[in-house]
């Protein structure tokens, strides 16, 4: 963990936005998500430009790149089988097949330190936009 959080970086826009984003999904009727992603300049760890909270999985489904790995954060509000309800707060962790080495070797570096410092309870490996549209069953929705 030292030497992750020594090779990348949060900035402490970066910092808040997580802590906010964790703080205010938790009581959400509706899935949120938001993208990141790592600057390979500066190993800074950041959300994607535009912000978006996207609250489709099928609009978070499009806006993912076809060659490139991305850290997703999902809030997923869900009524479990005992008519509870449930809002895991999870890391989706993007890495298509296609991606290069490069890319692959500098988002794993970054995995576990994304996880602890976003505080999420679980990580979903997603290979496609399509495995998408099994995070509900996975989560153990109703």
């Amino acid at each position: 963990m030292a030497s992750e959080s020594r090779l990348y970086t949060f900035s402490d826009n970066t910092k808040q936005h997580l802590r906010k984003f964790r703080l205010s999904t938790s009581r959400a009727k509706d899935p949120q998500a938001v993208i990141y992603y790592i600057d390979k300049a500066t190993k800074e760890i950041r959300q994607d430009e535009d912000e978006t909270v996207y609250t489709s999985l099928d609009d978070l489904a499009e806006d993912l790149p076809d060659h490139s790995p991305r850290f997703v954060l999902l809030s997923y509000p869900m009524t479990l089988p005992s008519g509870r309800l449930s809002v895991p707060y999870v890391l989706l962790y993007y890495l298509p097949t296609t991606c290069n080495s490069e890319l692959r070797m500098l988002y794993a570096g970054a995995k576990e330190l994304f996880r602890n410092t976003s505080e999420v309870t679980k990580i979903l490996d997603l290979e496609s936009p399509e495995d998408l549209e099994e995070v509900p069953e996975k989560l153990g929705a109703a």
